[in-house]
């Protein structure tokens, strides 16, 4: 028989995403009684029960969240009343007011919400936002010490402070009165501000909890408007910042966020800031190729997951005018901003967003636009450079080690976040990456796997690290290069205490299974229901098994294009689908399992759905073949009236099933590979594509035969 592996001849490659799929359990009884309950489809029931909803009532308050009795901030917020009652004050007596912003989009956002509506409101404001390169995040007694030579009385943090108790106590200590205004994870010590706002401080229970930093300068600009009598004019503005930022930053879509972003989203298109029409102008109206999420697992930092590598196309303008989707802010709108605080000035996207001068605001969006592209060359640079260390230094101890910790000079700090959130969906662990500043300090950032907290592991370090702040999901850390290799001993520890070997694979988690026949216009329509989706609401997911991937090649920078099918009833069922940023496993195997997202290709007038692959597995019964193998399982079995004997063979380490014909010339393929082989013997067997029809077919009858004897 066939004596070299058949990986040996195959090109290099990866071989699948190596994921858990989580498929939540079906419930089709219950399903069928709240569809018959609610008039929704049994598939939408059965998603909203995957939702955490059990009855007509909660199904109602999710659906329509303009019907959510909602507490007034007043009652949820304790400080909120001071904090009023501080800036009706300034605003009287003309007392210069301060806004310290943060340079992610949330940060921006909250920034230029607030600047827009004090102004308005008649208060003398201005702004400034430390440097992400030489200061890092959130306000500094520098900052504190410029305001007070500058006259500031009031000074109003947005999206940070909340750690920041010495800039905070010198500020009190120069007689400056201090408003926080932040989301992230509170410390074991508070600053010493007149008043602070965020919503980890209030009720869990409250429909508040789960806003962003723009979430609270919102509040806070609505209820300091209709305390002063002023809200005409205001609101819309106020809520397409909002929309833009809470979307930005992954804050989760559930509570008011569901219900402000729903109602901000229909408001986007026509809002008449000038800078939001400017970048749908520059980032979505124009002709442009799909647009790939590839930051999207930042939060905090953490803003957009943003817009990658375009593909020449047509079919990705914005197209609905009545309403926006959020990923018509996270794949094109929130990027072009991010990118501005990673590598550019945040001034510019302040000005873009504060701006009413059409001339001004698009100059702005181009200047956003040139720098985003920029920031994906780098990214992808440095992401290169990343895989490349860890490959060397790290791949072999990552079981043992539970966690990444890449540091490397001369990469930008910028950008380093994005790398890590690509790292942690490459090797499924919490990837900490930083950079040298100089060679006594790294800076870096974080970002994790849902069984292991960030700010917690950061705390863990609290005596090695200078500055560090985040949440669960991600965070940004400072720390003497000298402490390095301590820092890296005590993740370990960390990862070692709350991570089991099965965390350390990326988690897909699946809503239900669908056949390629009913993925439709109506089933697309029928989700709508679920939208606005995103963090605590996410798009849908639904799966396929033992598809046949008739079509396959590479486009743009690394992604797949593919036609997959599926035959039932005796009739092939084909759809068109896309996998970003796969190229490493390309090509895929003939027949594979499909886990994906919906999504609405428009092209020369005609709307058609096609498919977002993020997961692909081996069919089930394929693996349970190759798990453990019988080296001496065989069988007979008939195809197109020919005899063929085929069976199992440990070759190496690895498994091959071999098909043999009555003339003794034999198939052997391996699972994951799509390239077999095809000869008499090893010396004279030729590579054959095994996904070709003629092969392909062949196979599966090889398999139904040994399941048929199994």
């Amino acid at each position: 028989m066939l004596d070299r592996t058949v990986s040996e001849l195959s090109k290099p490659r990866r071989r699948l995403p190596d994921q858990r799929w989580q498929i939540y359990p079906q419930k089709p009884e219950f399903a069928q009684n709240l569809a018959a309950l609610t008039n929704l489809s049994p598939i939408i029931s059965q998603l909203l029960i995957n939702r955490g909803m059990e009855t007509p009532e909660q199904v109602q308050a999710f659906l329509e969240p303009e019907s959510l009795v909602l507490p007034s901030p007043l009652e949820d917020f304790p400080d909120l009343a001071i904090s009023l009652e501080l800036l009706e004050n300034a605003i009287a007596s003309q007392t210069k007011i301060a806004i310290c912003g943060d340079y992610d989009a949330d940060g921006m956002t909250s920034t230029a919400l607030l600047l827009r509506s004090l102004r308005t409101l008649g208060a003398q404001v201005d702004y400034a936002i430390p440097s992400r390169m030489h200061e890092g995040y959130g306000i500094n007694k520098r900052i504190v010490e410029e305001f007070h030579s500058e006259g500031v009385g009031l000074v109003l943090t947005v999206d940070n402070g909340i750690s920041a108790f010495e800039p905070v106590a010198r500020a009190r200590e120069l007689g400056l009165a201090v408003i926080i205004t932040d989301h992230h994870d509170i410390p074991q010590k508070l600053p010493p501000a007149n008043a602070i706002l965020n919503p980890k401080l209030i009720a869990e229970s409250s429909p508040y909890r789960g806003v962003a930093g723009v979430g609270v300068a919102y509040i806070l600009a609505v209820s300091l408007a209709q305390k002063l009598g002023q809200t005409k004019g205001l609101i819309q503005p106020m809520l397409a910042l909002f929309t833009l930022g809470t979307i930005a930053d992954l804050a989760p879509l559930t509570g008011v966020n569901r219900r402000w972003v729903k109602r901000g989203l229909q408001h986007l298109p026509k809002s008449n800031l000038a800078g939001i029409q400017a970048l749908i102008q520059v980032g979505g109206v124009q002709a442009r190729g799909e647009e790939r999420a590839g930051e999207a697992g930042e939060a905090g930092e953490q803003g957009s997951r943003g817009a990658e590598e375009k593909i020449s196309s047509p079919k990705s303008k914005i197209q609905n005018p009545k309403s926006l989707k959020p990923e018509d802010i996270g794949f094109r709108l929130g990027p072009r901003i991010n990118a501005i605080g990673r590598i550019g000035n945040p001034q510019t996207v302040i000005e873009l967003l504060t701006t009413d001068d059409m001339g001004v605001a698009l100059e702005r969006a181009m200047q956003c636009e040139q720098i985003n592209a920029s920031r994906q060359e780098m990214c992808q640079q440095i992401e290169q450079e990343a895989i490349a260390y860890v490959e060397t230094e790290f791949v072999g101890s990552l079981q043992q080690d539970r966690v990444l910790i890449v540091v490397q000079p001369n990469w930008h700090h910028g950008v380093i976040g994005i790398v890590a959130s690509r790292l942690v969906e490459r090797y499924g662990v919490p990837v900490f990456i930083g950079t040298y500043e100089d060679e006594e300090h790294i800076r870096g950032s974080a970002r994790s796997i849902p069984e292991f907290h960030v700010f917690e592991a950061l705390e863990y370090c609290h005596d090695l690290l200078g500055k560090f702040g985040g949440h669960k999901a991600a965070g940004g850390f400072s720390l003497p290069a000298e402490n390095l290799e301590m820092v890296r001993s005590r993740l370990i520890e960390f990862a070692n205490q709350c991570l089991e070997p099965q965390h350390l694979k990326p988690l897909l988690k699946i809503d239900a299974e669908v056949n390629l026949n009913h993925l439709n216009q109506q089933l697309y329509q029928q989700l709508n229901a679920l939208h606005p989706c995103g963090m605590d609401n996410p798009d849908p997911v639904f799966w396929t098994p033992n598809v046949q991937v008739v079509e396959q090649k590479i486009v743009g920078k690394g992604h797949i294009k593919l036609t997959i099918a599926q035959t039932i009833d005796n009739q092939e069922y084909k759809i068109k689908a896309i996998a970003w940023r796969w190229g490493d496993y390309f090509r895929l195997p003939s027949r594979v399992d499909v886990a994906y997202k919906l999504r609405e290709n428009y092209f020369n007038g005609n709307t058609t759905i096609e498919l977002e692959l993020i997961g692909v597995r081996l069919p089930i019964q394929i693996q349970q073949f190759f798990v453990l193998p019988p080296t001496t399982s065989s069988t007979t079995f008939e195809y197109n009236q020919r005899q063929y004997t085929c069976g199992f063979y440990k070759n190496g380490i690895e498994a091959e099933l071999r098909i043999k014909n009555s003339e003794g010339k034999v198939l052997a393929m391996q699972p994951g590979h799509i390239i077999g082989l095809i000869g008499t013997n090893r010396q004279n067997a030729k590579e054959v594509d095994i996904s070709q029809p003629q092969y392909d077919n062949i196979i599966q009858a090889a398999f139904q035969a040994l399941s048929v004897k199994s």
